[in-house]
């Protein structure tokens, strides 16, 4: 009897409250107190079973939903974006996981398959020369190329023609091997950022640095990292690039070492080797390679600073014209050394592990900011 008498006041409470909370065109705030007062006493159950959550919900008055202003629907979007930003440079990441590495083969098939015609257009593909200059080279220059090999040199001046397209799902891969394969990171890094400056770039952005040099400059270091032999010179010469005194752009060197390996080509400097041989390519990489090498022992055993990088450059390019075949045997003398575990090319020198802080306020000297020495010196592709 209690309870059922209990049942009906709660009942009646409830629809009270109910039509005082509808019927009211306003309420001060001690009535609303009192109305939640009421229902301090009343079960869970009741309010489901006479539907005063409903009544409580329903649009009353002419109550319509508050517009969102435009400044939180965009900090909605920012905040659902967070998770596609990598906090170290504030670039979109590729993905979440890494990436698979790329090899050098694949990356020239790539370019292989791909129309380059528009590029291939810019090339020149020798250099020419006039008067005395031309008969001195046809009477005592290195021999011409086989016609056999004239596509496959071609194919080398052409990629040098194309820039960095961030876009382009290979140009990235090959970005991310260079930058893993140098650092040790198991992790992909942002194709835009400081960490390439850790690496010897000018800049956030790699595409700025390969001004005459294209994307073969990109191969270049990727044939470096990919090879188990040249992916330990590649380490310590960037040590050495790294050095609290001798410091330079390692990159940017690089690019530099790139730009004499085209010109050697075009002059024909390393056609009795591509002769020899029978391929272009392969010689090209080497001659790149081996080049990287003596500007290395040159920069280490002569105490050579940033200072000294162009005229260190213009020296370097006329001995790698001069003597090709010297500088492939001294690569080949190195490798053959690292392979047994004898080979050292900073011995007992110490360098610092980060790249000193007063490196970038230095200027870096190319041989793109050197007067040509002659006239076959341009440095048009």
């Amino acid at each position: 009897m209690n309870e059922k008498s209990c049942s009906f006041h709660n009942e009646k409470e409830l629809r009270d409250v109910q039509v005082e909370s509808v019927s009211a065109g306003s309420s001060t705030p001690c009535d609303k107190d009192n109305s939640a007062l009421a229902f301090r006493g009343i079960p869970i159950s009741a309010l489901k079973s006479y539907s005063v959550l409903r009544a409580l919900t329903a649009e009353a008055n002419g109550w319509t939903t508050a517009v969102v202003s435009t400044d939180v629907l965009r900090a909605q979007e920012e905040w659902e974006a967070v998770d596609n930003i990598q906090p170290e440079t504030g670039s979109q990441a590729s993905s979440d996981q890494p990436g698979q590495l790329i090899s050098f083969s694949e990356a020239l098939q790539h370019f292989q398959t791909v129309d380059l015609s528009s590029f291939k257009k810019r090339i020149q593909p020798t250099i020419r020369r006039t008067g005395l200059a031309a008969l001195r080279h046809c009477l005592f220059g290195p021999p011409k190329l086989h016609q056999g090999l004239h596509e496959e040199r071609d194919l080398v001046l052409t990629i040098a023609q194309c820039g960095l397209d961030s876009r382009d799902p290979v140009h990235g891969r090959v970005l991310q091997t260079i930058y893993r394969k140098l650092t040790g990171s198991k992790f992909d890094c942002a194709l835009h950022g400081d960490h390439w400056e850790d690496l010897g770039f000018q800049g956030a952005n790699p595409a700025t640095d390969l001004r005459g040099a294209g994307f073969l400059a990109l191969l270049h270091l990727l044939y470096l990292v990919m090879d188990s032999k040249t992916l330990l010179m590649a380490q310590e010469i960037l040590r050495l690039s790294r050095h609290h005194i001798q410091q330079f752009p390692f990159c940017l060197m690089s690019v530099n070492i790139t730009r004499i390996a085209i010109q050697a080509l075009r002059e024909e400097c390393l056609s009795r080797e591509c002769n020899r041989q029978q391929k272009v390519i392969p010689v090209v990489n080497s001659f790149y390679a081996a080049t990287f090498l003596h500007l290395a022992y040159i920069w280490r055993t002569q105490q050579k600073t940033i200072s000294d990088s162009g005229f260190v450059l213009k020296d370097l390019e006329v001995l790698a014209k001069k003597s090709p075949r010297r500088l492939l045997k001294t690569l080949e003398s190195y490798l053959a050394r690292v392979s047994k575990g004898q080979a050292s090319l900073l011995g007992a020198q110490k360098c610092c592990g980060p790249q000193a802080s007063h490196a970038k306020e230095l200027t870096f000297t190319g041989v793109c900011d050197l007067l040509p020495h002659s006239s076959e010196g341009t440095w048009t592709i």
